[in-house]
């Protein structure tokens, strides 16, 4: 809360309690009872203030981080990911700017990083495992990334200009790590153990569709995006029969003749 409005309030608030005295009861307040009001206004705003203001000594950059990152992608779809943003939802939620400033040290990509992180809790709660356990693993891959893009939705714009930002040539890098945070993250909450090539492989394939999706996410106008869904649908089918077609190759490399195998029956025949 600003010092301004503090002011405002403490000028506005006595006035407003002696009219409501004078009409209730029919008199006026005297110089001493004035004052007592005051002194109540005044402890009112300084108890609503502090109830305003978050108390940081007790949590950690990581925790500002979190806090912060809704508000900042809000106002990033006016702002920009800046300095105003940050400062906005710092103020918003009373922490200090200064603190704030540090929580994110690194710019505009710490601030995407911390909201992409947020999207990611947000796509966990809204699917929690005993849920994403009734699913097939199609039902499974298509809900978590519906359920992302529910999230980002609100906030579209500042999506899109996150994007911007991360593509630029000194962003790349870690646009790619956030990319393949987040896909490694809906796999594993899909339910994949996978430690082999197959670990590589599904997470590429879904980094691909999953950024071909946010394409047509951002300017997607129809209902429920319905457009973005029935495009989704699509590419998934796609990875179904991949999975479908590698696994069956597979199988068949596995029992194809085998020299290897047929020399060691003959020197260690099976009884």
């Amino acid at each position: 809360m600003s010092p301004l409005i503090v002011g405002i309030a403490l000028l506005i608030q006595p006035i407003v309690a002696g009219a409501v005295g004078w009409i209730a009861y029919g008199e006026r307040l005297q110089g001493a009872d004035w004052i007592g009001v005051a002194l109540v206004a005044v402890a009112l705003v300084l108890v609503r203030r502090a109830e305003d203001t978050i108390d940081t000594s007790d949590l950690t950059l990581d925790e500002i981080r979190v806090s912060l990152a809704p508000g900042i992608a809000a106002n990033a779809a006016f702002d920009g990911w800046g300095d105003a943003a940050r400062d906005m939802a710092a103020e918003a939620a009373g922490i200090d700017r200064d603190v704030a400033r540090l929580a994110f040290s690194g710019g505009a990509v710490d601030m995407i990083d911390a909201w992409f992180a947020h999207i990611d809790a947000a796509m966990a709660q809204e699917l929690p495992p005993e849920r994403v356990a009734t699913m097939k693993i199609r039902e499974r891959i298509a809900g978590l990334v519906e359920s992302r893009l529910d999230a980002l939705a609100p906030d579209r714009e500042a999506l899109r200009r996150a994007l911007t930002i991360l593509a630029m040539p000194q962003n790349v890098a870690r646009a790619a790590k956030l990319g393949w945070r987040s896909v490694d993250t809906m796999w594993r909450m899909a339910g994949d153990t996978a430690t082999d090539y197959n670990h590589y492989t599904k997470r590429t394939i879904l980094l691909g569709v999953y950024t071909a999706t946010i394409t047509v996410f951002l300017d997607d106008d129809s209902e429920g995006q319905a457009d973005t869904r029935a495009f989704l649908s699509r590419r998934i089918d796609g990875i179904m029969r991949f999975e479908k077609a590698k696994a069956g190759f597979v199988k068949r490399y596995e029992h194809r003749p085998s020299l290897s195998r047929f020399v060691g029956r003959l020197r260690y025949p099976v009884v």
